[in-house]
């Protein structure tokens, strides 16, 4: 294989995902101290866009954390020892939920759905029927480890007709800002996400928005946590200016500002309207390439489209083989792993940056010897993004 010259490098994971030059800028810039006038200001400007990204009214708190501190503070302010819950899973993260909660003493009930398949949720309400004592519900939206999103308007609204009485907490991770949010108005008490996804900026940051009855039940009680407590940091960020109770992640509190400002000046719409359309033109790339799609195949899947690896490729070397192209896509996980790949189209990406990743995976294909039509998946791409079968030399 000739490299490329110039080395250049291209993201296409489902996190962490590319960041904007204007960010990077920010970040770069010296540090400051997070309690002057100056970055107090900033802070708030980024709790306001963040509500209107989760769609709520209410409390977003924020922690210096991967979004899996942002999940375990969901549990460790609503569960107590002992008490009963339901986790419905349909992947590796939703897996996630059920360990943290053992591991705060809960009774975990899990329903399972089929990796790659999205959770029905009449089945998920039947399931939570069978189980009245639960307090709480946990869900996945966007599950990164197979691409399938749930449909949670629709699992709210089902639960709720079962249970009206438990905390549904939802994990938001990979679909805030790729995917359509309204938390108030779909009934979701919790809602957790991460920075490093579409928000476009790096690891570091965690939210949860918080419903009042939410708050509500986590100040009854401070035991089993102390940085995750969400009455404290709800408290803090409520002052004039907004504050938080312990030094912040300010440096990517203040890329993040940016970040938002990118979002809404493209506005919410029309962002999750681009991550549809990349959806799409990945779809149809790979399956012109001839491969089989692992996550399902409509406008759902907005943030990572999962694809599954034929009988007799090696599918460790697809990844491997990509990034000596300089595109990093992510393989599969757990026994998943070599089964499929997952290719993003998340955040700061457009259309010819998805068209790059498809020209360098048509690339790594011929690299490994696998027979295809060169340029079938470039033009099934374009074909896609210009919302049309014909032209592109077909």
């Amino acid at each position: 294989m000739e490299p490329l010259r110039p080395k250049k490098t291209h993201l296409f994971t489902p996190g962490p995902t590319p960041v904007p030059d204007a960010v990077l800028r920010e970040m770069s810039a010296p540090i400051i101290h997070h309690r002057t006038a100056q970055y107090q200001e900033a802070f708030g400007e980024v709790l306001t866009g963040l509500k209107r990204v989760f769609g709520t009214e209410h409390d977003v708190v924020t922690f210096a954390s991967s979004g899996s501190g942002a999940m375990e503070s969901a549990i460790a302010n609503l569960v107590r020892p002992g008490d009963e819950i339901v986790v419905a899973m349909h992947g590796r993260f939703g897996k996630r939920w059920a360990q943290i909660g053992e591991r705060y003493g809960a009774t975990v009930h899990v329903h399972e759905t089929e990796r790659g398949q999205r959770p029905e949720p009449a089945e998920v309400a039947a399931f939570v029927g069978q189980h009245p004592n639960a307090v709480a519900v946990f869900c996945t939206h966007s599950e990164t480890s197979t691409g399938a999103v749930s449909d949670a308007e629709g699992l709210a609204a089902a639960v709720r007709e079962v249970n009206a009485d438990a905390f549904l907490v939802l994990d938001a991770i990979s679909s805030l800002g790729a995917s359509d949010m309204q938390a108030d108005a779909w009934g979701w008490d919790v809602v957790v996400a991460g920075s490093q996804k579409a928000l476009m900026v790096p690891p570091g940051l965690a939210f949860a928005s918080i419903s009042p009855r939410a708050l509500e039940r986590a100040r009854e009680t401070t035991e089993g946590r102390w940085y995750f407590d969400w009455a404290k940091t709800v408290d803090a960020h409520r002052k004039t200016p907004p504050s938080t109770p312990v030094t912040p992640a300010l440096t990517i509190v203040l890329g993040l500002r940016v970040a938002l400002e990118l979002i809404l000046e493209e506005g919410l719409d029309a962002v999750y309207a681009r991550h549809i359309r990349l959806g799409r033109a990945t779809r149809a790339a790979v399956q012109a390439l001839g491969f089989e799609l692992f996550s399902p195949d409509d406008d759902s899947s907005t943030a990572l489209t999962a694809v599954r690896v034929p009988e007799g490729i090696d599918g460790t070397k697809i990844p491997g083989t990509l990034k000596e192209y300089g595109v990093t896509i992510a393989g599969g996980q757990d026994d998943l792993k070599g089964k499929i790949f997952r290719l993003g189209h998340c955040g700061w990406v457009n259309e010819l940056d998805q068209v790059l990743m498809i020209a360098a995976f048509e690339r790594a294909l011929v690299e490994l010897g696998v027979d295809i039509e060169i340029g079938a998946g470039v033009a099934a791409a374009q074909r896609s993004l210009y919302g049309t079968t014909a032209g592109v030399n077909a």
